[in-house]
């Protein structure tokens, strides 16, 4: 039995809640608190560990453990990605070409080594590492593009919103309309999904003269958090591959 969710809608809705959490708790422990992005890495990716070490070692998909892992590589993602890019000084362009080669690289061996990276297969311990291996990297990834594009690129944050939202509707589009392998379409909507939280969480709390709406990193995670569990309280996620 797989230990991850079917995809269905409920599940992209709370994906995007999930990475724009990611970015407002994220910025909440290494801005607002003042931490640093490498304590602040260091504090999340030890809850990672935990996370991920939890989800492997249960028996069953379990909705509350695997979405408490999803936001735990959202957090470690936002605040990694922000000291590659800023405290290194490696910019958004190169650590966004780093974390895709690592994002390319682990879908490669994984697909090497188990001969399938779809989500239906995430049913022994080496599969599900290897499934949140590709995660981390995806989510980190995700945080790098989403600044780069908001701030580089100068779209900004609603720009960047419409951005990676109209991506995001191409890949529907695909899946309505075409034969793309939906293994494929699922990672490139997974990975798209980050940027999307990152540049909707930046929107929410960065400063007004920044292009942002300045509200609070800890009401704004409040917020999200609140809104996960609600959604998890209302619609039964089942496992991936289980039969209706």
């Amino acid at each position: 039995m797989s230990k991850v969710p079917e995809i269905t809608w409920t599940f992209w809705v709370t994906k995007i809640a999930a990475t724009t959490l990611g970015e407002t708790a994220g910025d909440a422990v290494s801005m607002s608190m003042g931490l640093g992005y490498l304590v602040g890495s260091a504090v999340f990716g030890v809850i990672f560990l935990l996370a991920v070490g939890a989800q492997v070692a249960s028996e069953r998909f379990r909705p509350s453990l695997y979405w408490t892992t999803i936001v735990a590589t959202t957090t470690v993602g936002t605040t990694l990605a922000d000291f590659a890019d800023r405290s290194l000084g490696i910019g958004y362009a190169g650590g966004t070409s780093l974390l895709f080669a690592l994002l390319i690289g682990s879908l490669a061996i994984w697909h090497y080594v188990l001969g399938s990276v779809s989500v239906n297969t995430v049913s022994s311990g080496r599969a599900e590492m290897f499934y949140w291996v590709t995660i981390m990297f995806s989510q980190t990834l995700g945080t790098a593009l989403g600044d780069w594009t908001a701030d580089t690129a100068g779209f900004g944050y609603l720009g960047g919103a419409a951005v990676f939202g109209a991506l995001l509707v191409l890949v529907l589009a695909a899946y309505r309309w075409t034969r793309v392998s939906r293994t494929a379409l699922f990672w490139t909507a997974f990975i798209l999904t980050r940027p999307l939280g990152a540049v909707v969480g930046d929107l929410l709390d960065k400063p007004v003269e920044a292009g942002g709406l300045a509200l609070s990193r800890y009401s704004a995670s409040a917020v999200l958090i609140a809104f996960i569990v609600l959604s998890l309280g209302l619609f039964a996620q089942r496992p991936a591959g289980e039969p209706h």
